[in-house]
């Protein structure tokens, strides 16, 4: 992704730590984690596709942000129904309902403390950038000590 700008705020996402959360667990017992990993093993996840990025943006706001995302442009649709599917087996292992809604973007960096990114996102650069998706992948993330550590617990190949 050379086409991004070189001073992005914030704690920036190592390329390879890159990935679009469709659900995010939490901490999950061993027997709760293994019926959610039969559950999406049973399901058909459909085909590759690829994903077409756009435009930066911010979460919770531009005035306040505290993360810096790529968002989609081409292939949000397949990510929504990937996240539908990762939002089903955790439901049906017990867990509460996602209170957000879910927007097809990429992390590239957390700011903290928050900060008004309202410049940088007046520019309007439009980066088109183009990915294959080839899997849904169950991460343990391991925090603390440095940036996120990231560990495969099961990968369902599309």
């Amino acid at each position: 992704m050379r086409a991004l700008p070189k001073n992005l705020p914030g704690k920036i996402v190592a390329p390879d730590k890159w990935h679009f959360t469709l659900r995010f667990l939490g901490p999950t017992a061993p027997d709760v984690r293994d019926e959610i990993i039969a559950r999406l093993s049973g399901v058909k996840l459909g085909s590759v596709f690829h994903v077409r990025f756009g435009e930066l943006g911010a979460f919770p706001s531009v005035r306040r942000a505290r993360i810096l995302w790529l968002g989609v442009t081409r292939g949000g649709e397949r990510l929504s129904d990937l996240a539908a599917v990762a939002e089903d087996a955790a439901r049906n292992a017990g867990f509460a309902p996602e209170a957000r809604r879910f927007t097809p973007h990429l992390t590239l960096s957390r700011i903290d403390p928050p900060q008004a990114i309202s410049e940088l996102l007046a520019q309007k650069h439009r980066y088109d950038i183009e990915m294959s998706v080839t899997a849904l992948v169950l991460y343990r993330s391991q925090l603390g000590g440095g940036p996120a550590r990231y560990e495969e617990v099961a990968r369902f190949d599309l």
